[in-house]
């Protein structure tokens, strides 16, 4: 009798038809159970920014684990990440630590609905933010993908949701300027804030228009409604994170993954006002936050470590990669004329089977043909050693070299090929 419901314990886990299980990581490969070494393009979902293994992480989390691994009293190590943070991220006047990226938006939320005394929130369609049930509500689409007069409505994520919660998630498109204006106008008495991650990765990893940004944030102080920037996954893009890369000011910021160094953590920060809801040195807090585990020294000495070692120089490394790679992904589209699309920024990238790039949620949907192809690049990819995630939402990491970048973009060539190949045999 299996002892995992499915086979795995992550539901992210890919399976094709099966998962393979990892033996070790170094740098940035990883080998298999089976021998096989893979360029990793994955990173455990974006967090492993420095590669498996990293030394300097590694050995301060083995000089930390004989002090002990967690305590109920606070540690110095909080203090030093934090400080780091809000040293480098220009929103964040004040922050508290949590285990996950879930429980940063989720505390994120709530910290928005107990500042402002409404219960309602805005977010990207399709978008992801982890498991909260009004985070997550909405990540489908509930009417026909291409009719784009059609008002977003947020659907339940998991069968026996209670039908309240879609009652406080209003949905708004990416880059749709009237939409967003419209419902944040219409519903400024019920909504606390909007939840918007500056490039939704599960939404199309695309960028968002400057338009569009200066429309949520007039609409949005105009109305008394907070801004929640989902930093999570997109902390990666810049030593000050994704917010100044677009010119949003958000009211709070949530992040996670490459904050902790390849350990569990989570963190909301915001202005100093607004922070003061999780409590002061005098008042019962508005909103109690706490969790067993919440700034362990593990996370907190890891995060630090690896934070420090991500100099505006090795922000600047990566920035190259990524550069180097949608350009050359992009080089190779323009030569064969093949119907793909890159998106992406930094040291994120995304191969998408269409021959325009979307620019939001429903034009980023694949249909069952589409997804049979993309399944189809990763097992290519997987074939010359490389292991890129189904929906080919990648990242990239500090160990990587222009020669890596290289391999991926001969890989690609070959799949190009192979791909026109097939199309003409049919």
């Amino acid at each position: 009798m299996p002892v995992f419901p499915g086979g795995v314990t992550r539901a992210t886990v890919e399976k094709d038809p099966i998962p393979f299980y990892v033996a070790y990581g170094e740098g940035a490969y990883l080998v298999d159970v089976d021998g096989n070494r893979l360029l990793d393009l994955n990173n455990n979902f974006t967090t492993l920014i420095h590669g498996h293994g990293f030394e300097p992480v590694c050995r301060a989390v083995s000089d930390l684990m004989r002090t002990g691994t967690c305590f109920a009293n606070p540690t110095q190590h909080e203090i030093g990440l934090a400080e780091l943070l809000v040293d480098r991220i220009p929103a964040m006047q004040q922050v508290r630590f949590v285990n996950s990226g879930t429980e940063a938006v989720m505390f994120a939320i709530k910290a928005a609905r107990a500042f402002t005394g409404r219960p309602g929130i805005v977010r990207i369609e399709g978008a992801y933010h982890g498991a909260y049930d009004w985070a997550e509500a909405g990540q489908a689409v509930a009417s026909n993908p291409d009719d784009r007069a059609a008002t977003p409505r947020a659907l339940p994520a998991y069968h026996g949701t209670p039908e309240s919660v879609a009652d406080d998630v209003h949905l708004i498109r990416f880059n749709d300027v009237e939409g967003l204006e419209r419902r944040l106008y219409a519903l400024r008495d019920r909504v606390a804030c909007v939840l918007i991650d500056p490039m939704p990765s599960r939404a199309g990893l695309v960028h968002p228009t400057t338009t569009f940004i200066e429309a949520l944030t007039s609409a949005a102080r105009k109305n008394g409604i907070l801004i929640i920037a989902d930093e999570v996954l997109n902390l990666r893009q810049s030593y000050s994170g994704a917010s100044p890369r677009y010119g949003l000011t958000p009211d709070l910021v949530t992040a996670g993954k490459i904050i902790g160094g390849g350990f569990p953590i989570g963190a909301i920060g915001g202005r100093e006002e607004i922070m003061r809801v999780f409590g002061t040195e005098d008042a019962r807090p508005l909103l109690p936050q706490g969790g067993t585990f919440s700034a362990n020294p593990v996370s907190m000495v890891a995060g630090r470590v690896a934070m420090e070692a991500m100099t505006r120089e090795n922000f600047d490394h990566l920035e190259a990669l990524g550069e180097r790679l949608r350009s050359g992904l992009l080089s190779s589209l323009n030569r064969t004329g093949a119907p793909f699309s890159v998106t992406g920024a930094a040291s994120l990238f995304r191969i998408h089977p269409k021959r325009h790039a979307p620019t939001e949620f429903r034009e980023a949907l694949l249909s069952d043909a589409e997804g049979r192809v993309m399944k189809g690049l990763a097992r290519h990819f997987l074939q010359h050693g490389i292991l890129l995630p189904h929906g080919a939402a990648a990242c990239l990491s500090t160990p990587m070299t222009n020669s890596d970048i290289d391999r991926v973009l001969t890989a690609f060539d070959d799949f190009l090929d192979v791909h026109a190949a097939n199309e003409r045999a049919q």
